[in-house]
């Protein structure tokens, strides 16, 4: 392929990325991947090169663009390399005079008031930048010390005693310590939440928004001895929980819930968890690094829903924590209404719990939790809150 060429695949991608975003559809990876499948004649530079100009568009462009063709276009004016090649044969049409172009910005305007007041401005382009790749060693099984002497160019995270950090276009899933489950992809503030969850030996712990299960796994990997149940009610996601604690050889009963039974299937944890975690449906505005086009699909009315949902998550959660036991409540964001004023709307109908103190010397303190930012602290963003039930 051309150089034209490419760009004129980046705006055919950027399109599919666009109606995507629109429909709640497949993220632009996926998107890229099924392009090029049906594309055998693009040779792998041709791959890279596309993808790449992909997501710099993506990167540069926070509000959703027109068209991909708009989101190009506000590339190439910053770019004048790229500007020579619209008009060019199989490139993208010549330019035409006060062409629409997609308009620079990091976090869209309407959601600048979502912003934790801790997120200034000047942070806000650490929000797109590439993250590095995080593993977390299983420390029932090896140490950190042990994993780092595997991986070239591996350091430790600065914040969790379990990270390690590398490149981020490092590749890992075909080597020896991951095949055998020494070591699991986690970025670091993830890592911290299962920190924050403190579980200990004979405990009982529920992790109530499992998903695939990162968090239980760390959680079976810093307790061997204490009974995790994970549960979820994406059944496609739990499934994919259990070769991976094969993998790791961690003990975890998973569960799949129906809502809006969730009390009704948990009966016999009511009142019964040591440690609750509640690793909540969010915006995901934390994880603008590992993907952009996020910003493209959030909208008011689905914002909302995931506050409701979090809400109601939180209330089931406390009726599941055992007398003086702790619920740790998470997300993977960055607005102030899914973080501080969620935990302090919580602890406004339960005033009786108690805010109990995380992870010194991580993240900064917002309402009665912790923010996590990738410019203050390298990590995704995440809240993270533990509160504990009176006895």
């Amino acid at each position: 392929m051309t150089p034209a060429a490419r760009l004129q695949a980046a705006i055919e991608v950027l399109d599919q990325v666009i109606q995507s975003a629109a429909e709640d559809g497949p993220p632009a990876d996926t998107i890229v991947t099924r392009y090029f499948k049906i594309r055998r004649y693009a040779g792998s530079k041709d791959r890279r090169a596309v993808r790449e100009l992909v997501f710099r568009a993506i990167r540069r462009t926070g509000e959703r663009p027109e068209s991909g063709r708009a989101a190009i276009v506000g590339l190439a004016n910053d770019d004048p390399e790229l500007l020579e090649l619209f008009g060019e044969p199989r490139g993208p049409d010549v330019l035409r005079d006060g062409e629409a172009a997609a308009p620079r910005a990091i976090v869209p305007h309407w959601l600048e008031p979502e912003l934790s007041p801790l997120v200034s401005s000047e942070e806000w382009p650490a929000l797109i930048e590439r993250a590095p790749l995080d593993l977390r060693a299983n420390m029932a099984r090896t140490t950190r010390e042990a994993m780092l002497a595997v991986f070239p160019g591996a350091e430790p995270t600065p914040l969790s005693p379990w990270g390690i950090r590398l490149p981020s276009d490092s590749r890992i899933d075909d080597s020896q310590p991951y095949l055998e489950g020494l070591v699991e992809v986690q970025d670091e503030g993830s890592q911290l939440i299962a920190l924050a969850c403190h579980p200990q030996p004979g405990q009982r712990v529920l992790d109530l928004c499992a998903g695939a299960g990162g968090k239980s796994l760390a959680l079976a990997a810093a307790a061997p001895d204490a009974t995790i149940l994970a549960t979820d009610s994406n059944r496609a996601r739990l499934g994919k929980l259990l070769p991976r604690a094969e993998r790791a050889a961690a003990a975890i009963e998973t569960r799949l819930l129906s809502p809006p039974r969730e009390l009704e299937e948990l009966d016999d944890w009511r009142s019964g968890a040591d440690v609750v975690l509640v690793d909540a449906p969010c915006s995901g505005s934390g994880t603008w690094r590992r993907s952009p086009d996020a910003r493209w699909r959030l909208n008011a009315d689905r914002l909302d829903r995931l506050i409701a949902a979090q809400s109601r998550l939180l209330d089931i959660a406390a009726e599941l924590v055992t007398p003086g036991g702790s619920l740790v409540y998470a997300v993977c964001s960055l607005f102030s209404r899914e973080g501080a004023r969620q935990v302090g709307s919580f602890l406004g109908r339960r005033s009786d719990w108690l805010v109990q103190d995380i992870l010194p010397g991580a993240g900064r303190l917002d309402g009665s939790g912790r923010i996590l930012t990738p410019g203050h602290d390298s990590t995704d963003g995440f809240f993270i809150a533990r509160l504990g039930k009176p006895c």
